[in-house]
């Protein structure tokens, strides 16, 4: 079987364009790597209607410069080990833009814009947002984000790792919409656990204004 043989139809209209991050954690220490973007569709994949989440790279959004509203097509591989995905689909290929979309008519938040560089994002930083505010009202966002993570619970034993979803915003810290929500913990070797507090995410944020 060649490697096309893998790869699925999938088309339909952008609801989303944001940064996929992949987020690593070792107790109180954090690393992050900056994939790509996250098109967010509602469309067809594989014949089936549905939502869906395709990965493209960096140099697919620096040429099509897609945004909320617009509609493409591609083929894609499905992915197969979604611990460390966010995205349903990846390794696409034959990506087209079919339309533009219109200019977004309501005011932000949320931004719909075509999102940054993903360098941008990284000398932002980000703060943790309450998953329910994700879901409900930051899913359609540029600045919020839904990071896979993996955790290295014990450094002498690197194979013994947990998997979640965590979700930040990387947008201005002055945004109505924001919702912090609890403080995230990080499981440790021999039942030991870190607490990532308010601090954390000041820290990373300190060098912004509240509407930078």
């Amino acid at each position: 079987m060649t490697g096309t043989d893998w790869k699925v139809d999938w088309g339909g209209e952008v609801l989303s364009v944001q940064p996929r991050i992949r987020l690593t954690r070792s107790f109180d220490q954090r690393s992050h790597s900056y994939l790509g973007y996250a098109l967010r569709v509602r469309g067809t994949l594989a014949g089936e209607a549905k939502e869906f989440v395709a990965a493209i790279g960096k140099a697919a959004q620096a040429k099509h410069q897609f945004r909320a509203g617009d509609r493409v097509a591609g083929k894609g591989e499905h992915i197969l080990d979604t611990r460390t995905e966010a995205a349903d689909l990846y390794k696409v290929s034959g990506l087209k833009a079919l339309g533009r979309g219109g200019e977004a008519v309501a005011s932000p938040p949320p931004f719909l814009d075509v999102p940054p560089a993903l360098e941008v994002y990284r000398e932002r930083g980000h703060r943790r947002l309450a998953a329910k505010t994700y879901a409900t009202k930051c899913s359609t966002c540029i600045w919020g984000c839904e990071m896979a993570v993996e955790m290295i619970v014990d450094q002498w034993k690197p194979s013994v790792r947990r998997y979640r979803r965590e979700t930040f915003c990387y947008g201005p810290k002055s945004c109505p919409l924001y919702a912090a929500g609890p403080t995230r913990k990080v499981p440790g070797r021999k039942g030991m656990s870190w607490e990532e507090e308010d601090w954390v995410d000041e820290d990373a944020t300190a060098h912004r204004g509240p509407d930078d």
